[in-house]
């Protein structure tokens, strides 16, 4: 499937890993040598250190680990102690790479899983408390902006609104962006209480076929109940629809309809894909069983559980936003966070 893809030139972004992404700015403090950010979800715990480099930064290390913080939010409106405990543990990780790579200035931020839950600001103080690291629980609409600023750079060329999106563990920020001009200005924003988490504890099928067992239309009707409002507020579109995601939803999905064996970030990120075949590789996913899903290279059993939800969710945006291609990014908050630290604002 993947040979009617197209790739989205750089534009100075990162390739791989340790290959440089721009900056808006070269960095105020010359004594710095390495920056980090750190993206706590509800579903995943992400770290990235760099260092400057030029008008950008070079990655020197990074950190992914699927926790499910929000693991029973959904039901409990509680952070639960399992979930905490492995979080946790990840974030001890964390506070050594730190430490490890003398980082100077630093930023970590926490979504909605600590938003909603009635025990996150208890869970930051503990997290402070075992790790040294400081959570700020940042309001959804920030979580948008930093997202667009972690990856604008990959949207295609072209006159007219861009939609960004972020699908999250428990939630979806959808952005409305004017990009005819170097920097992208905010037109509009929608943040949704659905993410694949939240999603997918609230309407999952268990082990059966969501798309046979009705759990996929359900899923679908929901989110597109969420987005509503946003949809009655955008304007008609003149020409070409541009659609860019960032989310382990959107990577996931390239790597299948690229049919990769393992994940590549090289191949995914800035990848530009019909969206028609993310539709098609959507509805193939909703029509497996749970065991059939964790045996599809670049999901396995720690993803099975969750990708059908955000496949409902990126259908839903499909159908709000009909664009012809979508845009893959494999960066965003963190990369966000970078920027403003290297530009000297936070």
């Amino acid at each position: 499937m993947g040979d009617v893809s197209a790739r989205l030139p750089h534009r100075g972004a990162p390739d791989a890993p340790r290959q440089a992404t721009s900056s808006p700015a070269r960095p105020r403090w010359p004594g710095a040598r390495h920056y980090a950010a750190l993206d706590l979800g509800t579903n995943n715990c992400r770290l990235l250190i760099a260092r400057p480099q030029g008008d950008g930064f070079a990655v020197v290390d990074a950190f992914s680990r699927i926790v499910r913080l929000g693991e029973g939010l959904a039901a409990t409106g509680r952070l639960s102690d399992v979930a905490m405990d492995r979080t946790v543990a990840a974030l001890r990780i964390c506070a050594e790479k730190l430490k490890r790579r003398e980082v100077t200035l630093a930023r970590s931020v926490a979504t909605e899983a600590c938003r909603r839950a009635s025990n996150g600001a208890a869970f930051v103080r503990r997290v402070f408390d075992e790790t040294g690291i400081h959570l700020d629980i940042i309001t959804a609409e920030e979580e948008a902006r930093l997202a667009v600023l972690g990856c604008h750079a990959l949207l295609e060329p072209g006159d007219g609104p861009a939609l960004v999106f972020d699908i999250g563990g428990g939630s979806t920020e959808l952005v409305l962006l004017d990009a005819t001009g170097p920097v992208p200005r905010v037109l509009d924003w929608h943040s949704a209480p659905w993410g694949v988490v939240s999603l997918t504890e609230s309407l999952g099928s268990g082990k059966s076929a969501p798309m046979t067992s009705g759990a996929y239309d359900r899923m679908r009707s929901c989110v597109a109940e969420s987005f509503a409002p946003f949809a009655k507020r955008l304007p008609p579109a003149d020409g070409l629809r541009r659609l860019l995601g960032t989310s382990g939803t959107v990577t996931t999905l390239a790597s299948v309809h690229l049919g990769l064996p393992t994940y590549d970030r090289s191949q995914v990120d800035g990848l530009i894909v019909p969206a028609q075949s993310m539709l098609a590789v959507s509805r193939q996913l909703a029509g497996m069983t749970l065991a059939e899903r964790g045996q599809v290279p670049c999901i396995g059993t720690e993803r099975a559980d969750l990708v059908v939800a955000g496949c409902a969710i990126l259908e839903s945006i499909l159908a709000l936003w009909p664009a012809e291609r979508l845009g893959i990014a494999d960066r965003g908050i963190r990369e966000g966070i970078l920027r403003r630290l290297m530009a000297g604002t936070r």
